[in-house]
């Protein structure tokens, strides 16, 4: 191929049947980002074109992690100082993007890895999309979780191409799709092996085929009264979800398809409300929390974990298992109950089963049955995951520690035990190391890493790459009972018991909690946790002066556990989802029940367990679910007391 114009962003190549291919490659960055100067750049190379017309142009990623990942929200620090910013940017890439979408070539997007963002409203704008199978494709529209809307022609183009059904939910949850759902959705014209990915593209560019998009009822739901049907429909499920319209942009992308046909700069006034609004600028804060995090899992060598040993196939070491072993890690599963086991593979072939087939096969391959625990001799990492027992996770270290290879990791998954006390018989205790998964393990971003006085800095670093490796947050934590989510979560969960004590209705208090943004309400959570768990804990970290709720003592006596058992403060038939009550809710419970929650974080701060406020926060928001729309419980104490 030859080069014909190499800008900083941008390599622009031909090749020998007059094929452009415009390569981009931000210097400096993991991923590409369509930041100001990688869109200037893009017009630029569009400039050239017009005046040497290809016979077709091909777009791809020079990094081998990915396509593009979307605009650059450091960018977007600029909005607080300038409202018009939001315009400028929007005008930036809607324009940008016509224009690609107008050029008389063909033009083909090929993607591989994340394609999110700005980056798929790019491949939208193009004619065709191939995407090259890989382990982890994923292509969608998530700005909506940073409170705003797919402004560079998503809005207008999803749908008519995959219909108006499918494209709402992509933009109103910010799901992403992996190859499968791409292909069976219509978002890409093939899924190619990564051998012949660029030698396809070059056929497919010239191939003349008809520009793809939506047919039968998914054409007809994008136009006349049908659309206002589907637009109704979407506001419904909008509201279902969000009744206290804590979230606008949801309600802002659908106004902007069905009033505007997609158009985001038809009405301007939505972009800037949004982006004045206190919930776009806290999504955003959400945003930078969690790129701090996975930084800390860039820290070690994750290249180096390859096998991971779990011992204790219940609910938390089967949980992990499966996951790691989905993330592409060979995980051999220890327990002495080989019904635990089976337990586990049944709930890992479940969650496998979600999956495209390449994957699913793959994770099956991953996960090992060793009741025997011979992976302990190679693992790079053992995680213990046994019943909560001080002797008897000593006892088991006694035997595993002997056989670790030079170099592992023995990491404990413990909730309620502190590190100093399960160390005290290690040969290593310096090669020890916390990391607390939350349940269930496939949804809940956040790992704790536990750290103490004496443990190798190598460790921790391994031990957070190790948590970024399987595409989990991982928060450095010191210490200490119930080190942070557990030790704020607890004085939050008795305070709504003992409003229970007081007469005020389950329901009532966690609908309170809804109201105030949060996922699940604190007696659902209490149920969910299981209820013998969380008297456990309330012993533990209720405080002094602080007595376990009478209620919460009494089902415990009736061997009322919550979910599990079938019964707790709610009777769980088959699943019980979080429902608003209409029954009038006392005034300030809400105030009354987070206040708890608010003081339990500042003083776990104070204490030094965690390194700042900005970490507490999303700690927070991440292992608990806390109100995103509200930038973390600190944040959220700062604001109010403004």
């Amino acid at each position: 191929m030859t080069n014909e114009l190499t800008l900083k962003n941008w390599t622009l190549l031909r090749d020998d049947r007059n094929i452009a291919h415009l390569v981009i490659d931000c210097p400096d960055r993991s991923m590409n980002a369509l930041a100001s100067e990688v869109t200037a750049e893009l017009a630029q190379a569009l400039d050239y074109l017009d005046s040497h017309r290809p016979a077709g142009l091909i777009i791809r990623s020079g990094k081998s992690n990915g396509f593009i990942a979307g605009a650059d929200v450091n960018e977007f620090s600029a909005f607080e100082k300038d409202p018009s910013a939001g315009k400028t940017l929007i005008e930036r890439g809607w324009h940008l993007f016509e224009r690609l979408a107008s050029v008389r070539y063909p033009t083909l997007a090929l993607i591989h890895g994340a394609c999110l963002g700005g980056g798929l409203e790019l491949a939208l704008a193009c004619r065709y999309r191939v995407l090259v199978d890989s382990p982890k494709p994923s292509l969608g529209l998530p700005e909506v979780m940073l409170g705003i809307y797919p402004g560079w022609g998503g809005v207008k183009r999803l749908p008519a191409l995959i219909g108006a059904q499918k494209a709402m939910d992509m933009m109103l949850t910010g799901r992403s799709l992996d190859a499968r759902r791409a292909k069976s959705y219509g978002l890409v014209d093939l899924v190619v092996a990564p051998r012949v990915a660029l030698k396809t593209a070059q056929d497919y560019v010239l191939s003349g085929k008809p520009t793809r998009h939506a047919k039968g009822l998914g054409k007809w739901l994008n136009t006349g009264p049908l659309k206002k049907i589907v637009a109704n429909s979407a506001r419904k499920q909008v509201k279902k979800k969000d009744p206290m319209g804590h979230y606008p942009a949801p309600m802002a992308i659908i106004d902007i398809w069905e009033k505007h046909n997609g158009n985001g700069l038809a009405d301007l006034s939505i972009i800037q409300h949004l982006l004045q609004s206190d919930t776009t600028k806290n999504l955003i804060r959400v945003f930078h929390l969690q790129d701090r995090l996975k930084a800390y899992g860039k820290k070690g060598d994750a290249k180096a974990i390859k096998h991971v040993h779990v011992i204790g196939a219940g609910v938390m070491g089967g949980g992990i298992a499966t996951w790691c072993a989905l993330q592409g890690l060979k995980v051999t599963v220890q327990d002495t109950d080989y019904g635990r086991i089976a337990g586990a593979l049944k709930q890992a072939a479940s969650l496998f089963a979600r999956k495209d087939r390449l994957t699913a096969q793959a994770a099956r391959d991953n996960f090992i049955p060793d009741p025997q625990g011979n992976g302990i001799d190679d693992a790079d990492i053992i995680i213990e995951a046994i019943f909560e027992n001080l002797d008897a996770k000593q006892a088991l270290y006694k035997q595993v520690e002997p056989r670790m290879k030079p170099g592992a990791i023995l990491a404990t998954n413990t909730s309620s035990l502190s590190l100093e006390a399960l160390r005290t018989t290690l040969t290593h205790p310096e090669r020890f190391v916390g990391v607390h998964f939350f349940n269930p393990v496939s949804k809940m971003p956040l790992v704790e890493v536990i750290t103490a006085d004496g443990i190798e800095e190598e460790v921790i670093n391994q031990a957070c790459a190790f948590v970024g490796r399987i595409g989990k947050l991982p928060l450095l934590v010191k210490d200490t009972p119930g080190f942070l989510v557990n030790a704020v979560l607890v004085p939050y969960m008795l305070e709504a018991m003992r409003c229970v004590d007081e007469g005020i209705a389950p329901d009532v208090i966690d609908t309170a909690m809804l109201k105030f943004g949060m996922p699940m309400g604190p007696i659902e959570l209490a149920d969910t946790v299981g209820l013998d768990i969380a008297i456990a804990a309330g012993s533990q970290l209720a405080g002094e002066g602080n007595s376990v709720p009478e209620c919460l003592k009494r089902l415990v006596d009736q061997k009322k556990f919550g979910k599990k058992s079938g019964e707790g403060f709610y009777v769980w038939k088959d699943r019980r989802a979080s429902q608003y009550s209409d029954k009038d809710i006392p005034e300030n419970l809400a105030k009354r029940l987070i206040t708890p929650f608010i003081a339990k974080a500042q003083e776990q701060l104070d204490k030094g367990i965690i390194e700042d406020a900005d970490l507490v926060d999303a700690g927070m928001i991440f292992g608990t679910g806390f109100a995103p729309f509200r930038g973390g419980p600190l944040h959220y104490k700062q604001s109010i007391s403004v």
